[in-house]
């Protein structure tokens, strides 16, 4: 198990924590309802979305079936990918990014595959139920992901002289998203931020072993 614990301890804490979230927000609140966590610049807003990260859609319920089933081919590959990292020693940083991910393309899979089954619809009226008598609100594959999180942090307009968006106003952040959504966008950030670090550790380790390899 050396090498494992770290990257699977942080899938869990963020299934948990995402998961945990979801179930809280499906079964307590209404759809469209909001609080505020810190002033106007940060609140829990329940929605829910068919499709991708952040709220956006994809192609009705043959697109969403299509993109339950690539989110688990795609997990299934990333998982893959994690175990080939760890027992080839790769940058530890890097794996636990790529853990991140892993933990963030699952948790919304669960929404999508199982939250039809498990939930029955949630409204702008009431909150959902857990396990409804008359049953869920959708088959396996063709739930929808809750999304929560929604950080409105300014607000403006683009200035005239940019083409099409010029004189509209603008609102920074406005998808809404959750803690699966985050992982997911923390992760591939974190890539881009220290890949020049973790790739080039790669490889000297690698030219290390050449050299011990010539040697011997």
């Amino acid at each position: 198990m050396k090498g494992y614990t770290k990257p699977l301890a942080l899938i869990f804490i963020v299934l948990l924590i995402d998961q945990v979230s979801k179930i809280w927000v499906k079964l307590n609140m209404t759809l469209g309802q909001e609080f505020n966590i810190l002033g106007h610049k940060l609140m829990i807003h329940f929605t829910e979305n068919n499709g991708m990260a952040f709220g956006m859609e994809f192609g009705g319920e043959a697109g969403k079936l299509f993109l339950s089933l690539f989110r688990i081919v795609a997990v299934i590959g990333i998982g893959y990918g994690i175990t080939y990292m760890i027992k080839n020693k790769y940058n530890r940083g890097f794996i636990l990014n790529v853990a991140l991910i892993f933990a963030g393309a699952l948790g919304n899979i669960l929404d999508s595959t199982f939250y039809g089954i498990f939930f029955s619809e949630s409204s702008w009226y009431e909150p959902a139920k857990l396990f409804p008598a008359e049953g869920g609100y959708a088959s396996i594959f063709h739930g929808k992901v809750v999304d929560m999180l929604y950080a409105p942090l300014f607000a403006g307009n683009y200035p005239s002289w940019i083409p099409f968006f010029g004189g509209q106003d603008f609102l920074f952040f406005r998808p809404v998203f959750n803690v699966a959504d985050s992982a997911i966008s923390i992760g591939v950030a974190l890539i881009l931020l220290y890949q020049k670090r973790y790739f080039k550790e790669e490889h000297l380790e690698k030219e290390s072993i050449n050299s011990e390899i010539i040697e011997d």
